[in-house]
C-alpha cells in the first residue's frame, strides 16, 4: 500500500487468488494472480521490484531471471523481512520463549532465512546501502495474540496437536502485559536488501 503513495502505478502479484481478493483498493494498484517466477509482466516494464517477507519461498534462480527480464535499465530490486516482534523486556521474554522453544519444532525450515535477515540467500545484484528501518504498531493484548495466531508454526501446531498453543502462554503473557486494554508500542526491525538489477 505504501508504494502507491510514491509510484504512479503499482502492480501487486501473488500466486494465491485468495490473497489477491483481499487486496485493498487503490486506483493506482492493479492486482494480478501470478507467480513471482513467471509474472507475465512486460519485458523492461518495471522500475522497482519488491518482495516482502517472501523471498525464502521463491525459486531464486527463476525469480532473479524474471527480475532481470521485467526490470528497466535503471531498475531496482528491494527485498525485506522482519523477525520477531519486540514490546518490552517482560513481554519479550514470554514471546521469545514461545517462539524459540515451544514453537521450535513447528516452524518450516525456511524460517531460518528470516532469522538471518536473508543473508544466507543469494542476491546476485550490485548492492545499495539501505537505511535502518523498522515497522511499528500500537496494539492491545488481543491484537498481539491475534498476530501470534497468524504464525505458520501456530497453525502447524494446531493441525498436528489439535490444540491452541497460545493457551500455553496465556497466563504468563497476561501477567507480563497487565491491563489487557492498555495499548503498547510494538516494533519489528526490518532487514532490507536493495540492489541495482542491471
Amino acid at each position: 500500500m505504501g508504494l502507491a503513495d510514491h509510484f504512479e502505478e503499482v502492480i501487486a502479484t501473488d500466486s494465491s487468488a485468495d490473497q489477491i481478493r483481499i487486496g485493498t483498493f487503490r486506483p493506482n494498484i492493479t492486482y494480478v494472480v501470478a507467480s513471482a517466477e513467471s509474472s507475465d509482466l512486460g519485458d523492461e516494464s518495471i522500475d522497482l521490484v519488491t518482495v516482502a517477507q517472501a523471498l525464502h519461498w521463491l525459486d531464486s534462480d527463476c525469480f532473479y531471471r524474471e527480475v532481470r527480464r521485467v526490470s528497466r535499465k535503471d531498475g531496482i530490486i528491494a527485498v525485506w523481512c522482519y523477525d520477531i516482534l519486540s514490546i518490552n523486556s517482560e513481554i519479550d521474554a514470554v514471546i521469545n520463549h514461545f517462539y524459540r522453544e515451544t514453537m521450535r519444532r513447528f516452524w518450516f525450515p525456511e524460517r531460518r532465512h528470516i532469522e538471518t535477515g536473508y543473508s544466507s540467500l543469494p542476491f546476485p545484484f550490485e548492492r545499495i546501502q539501505a537505511p535502518a528501518l523498522s515497522m511499528t504498531a500500537s496494539w492491545n493484548l488481543a491484537a498481539v495474540t491475534g498476530y501470534l495466531r497468524t504464525w505458520s508454526a501456530v497453525h502447524n501446531y494446531m493441525e498436528r496437536e489439535g490444540a491452541d498453543p497460545l493457551s500455553l502462554i496465556e497466563s504468563d503473557l497476561g501477567a507480563a502485559w497487565g491491563d489487557p486494554e492498555e495499548v503498547k508500542r510494538v516494533s519489528w526491525p526490518l532487514t532490507v536488501t536493495v540492489g541495482k538489477v542491471h
